[in-house]
């Protein structure tokens, strides 16, 4: 099932499947190691959901509701 990341629950596991938008963002989002193939667990979310924290390629990361919506994920199912 895919999903965007700002739609994920605290928990959630999820393999990036694409990233959307255009220009300095999308390639922001590349450089901090948000790219296809990568897995992304959803660690926090602030109380009215902006930002939210994840983790990615070995480390956490905090993206803004406004990122998480241009990615879009693969939900991994309960291992």
């Amino acid at each position: 099932m895919l999903k965007r990341l700002d739609e994920f629950n605290i928990g959630e596991t999820g393999l990036i499947k694409k990233v959307e938008g255009e220009g300095r963002l999308r390639r922001r989002l590349f450089d901090m190691g948000v790219t296809p193939g990568a897995t992304v667990y959803l660690r926090k979310k602030a109380p009215l959901g902006d930002p939210l924290e994840v983790t990615i390629r070995g480390y956490e990361l905090t993206l803004r509701k406004s990122e998480a919506e241009l990615v879009v994920l693969e939900v991994k199912e309960d291992q």
